[in-house]
């Protein structure tokens, strides 16, 4: 099974004038398609044998089972898994209807964290522009339970079920996210993004986590021979 670009839920033009057409357009139709393309290309080059079981595995799979990759292209399926990931939710952070504040216990909880929705944004905004060279903003709730919720970055196309949390916010701070609108005004981008940000989706996911351990067993069909693996 292939993996596949996931369709936007709203029109490339709906996020006008806070991420203009063009980037909506390329960062969608040209980034994220080609780390499809090349996780995809990737997988094709392995044996056949071991080509079924990585590709019956969804990407979050992929990333959190590094080891059982080929070395030959680990860095490669760690690199084009975790841009199809991470730009999959990204699509889903931003809605034509979003902007405004958080409520109910998504609510509560940033406040407890950060001390109210204002210190949270400025740490969200902060983190971000102090990411170096490419990579990428979260709000993650922690391994355990009942953990507070953390501003967190990670570089390239990290993400960070890689080490147990569970993400709930994300926005990218790679230059094709901004730079045909805001050129390197990177914190500009951050500021204004908040206007266009899914509160209701990032609630959702709060409230529903997909837990790590869900991630690590879940597939996109049933292999049968799981010797594979063992």
């Amino acid at each position: 099974m292939k993996h596949i670009l996931p369709a936007l839920s709203y029109e490339v033009s709906a996020l006008e004038p806070h991420v203009d057409v063009r980037t909506m357009t390329l960062h969608h139709n040209m980034h994220h398609a080609a780390y499809v393309t090349a996780l995809n290309l990737a997988l094709e080059s392995t044996p056949e044998s071991l080509r079924l079981a990585l590709q019956a595995k969804t990407a979050e799979w992929l990333l959190l089972h590094l080891e059982k990759i080929p070395e030959e292209i680990r860095t490669t399926v760690h690199f084009n898994a975790g841009g199809h990931v991470n730009h999959s939710m990204l699509w889903q952070m931003m809605s034509p209807t979003g902007g405004g504040v958080p409520s109910g216990p998504l609510a509560e909880a940033i406040n407890h964290a950060f001390g109210d929705f204002e210190k949270f944004k400025k740490q969200f905004e902060e983190a971000g522009n102090k990411v170096h060279g490419s990579g990428w903003v979260w709000l993650v709730k922690g391994p355990a339970t009942d953990a507070v919720l953390q501003v967190l970055t990670t570089s390239g196309h990290g993400n960070p079920i890689s080490e147990g949390y569970t993400p709930l916010l994300v926005n990218d701070v790679w230059e094709h996210a901004y730079y045909l609108k805001h050129e390197n005004r990177r914190l500009e981008y951050l500021e204004n993004w908040w206007t266009v940000t899914n509160w209701k989706e990032v609630a959702q996911r709060f409230e529903r986590p997909r837990k790590v351990t869900e991630l690590l067993s879940e597939v996109t069909r049933i292999y049968t021979d799981q010797k594979t693996f063992e």
